[in-house]
């Protein structure tokens, strides 16, 4: 006698989970809470086997939920927040939000479309690495440009003239001369008298390769206005200074260490070869393409669905005579911004990519515009190199070598 097919549900979060079984007919057989824990995630196994389920819906496609279900050997299917809002319509107009109710329209969703769904194809585990320090570089960026932020309106209001005097407040001739100079009465030593001639010997000191003269460094600190000198708010002020500039080094310097762990995990990686090749891709813009992109090749099993994942293919809405082109804003933000990104900058080194550029601007397109008709473009030269495991090579790129030609 054949078993009766079972579908279940899970409605995670941090602290609990809620799990629902439905059998064929939609109907509920057994509703679970269990605490986010070891124990609690090996009772969802233990539930889920006992009733023969082997295939579970879930709101999102990562996370500790869905690497114990892979592991435990069950398919995870993922069936987004959004649309799991849409489903909550088919049970009742309330609109009610409650934890094991999702679990049940996960389980009846997956019973009555299962064939809708996509199912989580896993990354290998050096992907996976190379995502989250690829993410964790971002992340610190993020951190390195608000504490520059909060330096930058400290200096504002009591230092005005250590403002433009280097390229950049946060590069490291910058943060040394306000290790050395964090107040404007400790600055006022260096411009005094022969000042040229100190400021020449700081610099050399401290290793200065920079384009500006002695000279044109002074001028600057004279002709800034003067901000606080004496008294406790120039005390505080300094005190603020050199913590800030303290944090500002050390970002830096993490930020160089997993620089060089993304380097060394991109060259061991099977792929890393491929996204290298790419123009203009260097390694962090490679390491982001593929630890966004992944080496599932199922994942994508076209150039069109890697675009739309990526955000950079229109959204298309019709109806009757109505037809609306519009921005798709549903897709991996972190991905956008990668391939945009390196799209955006190949026009410099390929002919191909600049003429397709152009000819966007010249229909009227603004350059974010642009930018991703551009990227969409690239998407299916990148799935082809990514699907067939070979590198970029322009000897095979058709429409480049019909413009190179016309363009000598």
């Amino acid at each position: 006698m054949q078993a009766t097919p079972t579908f279940a549900g899970i409605d995670w979060s941090w602290q609990h989970h809620a799990l629902c079984i439905v059998d064929a007919d939609g109907q509920r057989i057994e509703e679970v809470t269990v605490p986010h824990s070891r124990p609690g995630l090996a009772k969802i196994t233990t539930v889920l086997r006992r009733h023969g389920v082997a295939r579970v819906g879930i709101e999102r496609g990562d996370g500790p939920v869905v690497e114990h279900l892979l592991r435990d050997g069950f398919e995870v299917v993922v069936i987004s927040a959004r649309q799991v809002k849409s489903l909550r319509a088919r049970y009742g107009s309330a609109g009610n939000k409650d934890d094991r109710f999702d679990a049940f329209v996960l389980a009846d969703a997956l019973r009555t479309d299962a064939g809708r769904w996509v199912v989580v194809q896993p990354d290998s585990e050096e992907t996976i690495a190379l995502r989250m320090l690829v993410r964790a570089r971002h992340d610190l960026i993020d951190h390195r440009i608000a504490v520059h932020n909060q330096l930058l309106a400290v200096l504002q209001h009591n230092f005005p003239g250590a403002i433009g005097l280097f390229s950049q407040l946060d590069i490291a001739i910058s943060l040394a001369f306000l290790r050395r100079f964090p107040t404007e009465a400790k600055a006022a030593w260096l411009i005094a008298g022969r000042g040229e001639l100190r400021m020449a010997h700081w610099l050399k000191a401290n290793a200065y390769c920079g384009r500006h003269t002695p000279t044109r460094l002074v001028g600057h600190l004279r002709q800034a206005a003067t901000g606080r000198v004496t008294g406790a708010a120039a005390e505080a002020s300094e005190a603020i200074v050199l913590t800030l500039v303290d944090l500002l080094t050390t970002l830096r310097h993490e930020q160089d260490q997993l620089e060089a762990r993304i380097k060394e995990a991109l060259l061991a990686h099977p792929d890393g070869q491929i996204f290298q090749s790419l123009p203009r891709a260097g390694t962090i813009r490679a390491a982001t393409l593929l630890a966004e992109i992944g080496d599932c090749r199922a994942r994508f099993p076209d150039p069109a669905s890697l675009a739309a994942a990526a955000g950079v293919a229109p959204s298309t809405r019709q109806s009757g005579k109505h037809l609306n082109v519009a921005y798709r804003r549903g897709c991996n933000k972190q991905l956008r911004a990668a391939l945009v990104d390196w799209a955006q900058d190949t026009p410099r080194a390929n002919a191909w990519a600049r003429d397709t550029y152009d000819r966007a601007r010249a229909r009227g397109c603004r350059h974010p515009h642009a930018a991703r008709i551009l990227a969409q473009g690239w998407t299916r030269i990148l799935w082809r190199c990514w699907h067939d495991h070979v590198p970029y090579n322009p000897d095979l790129h058709g429409r480049l070598n019909t413009l190179l030609p016309e363009a000598a």
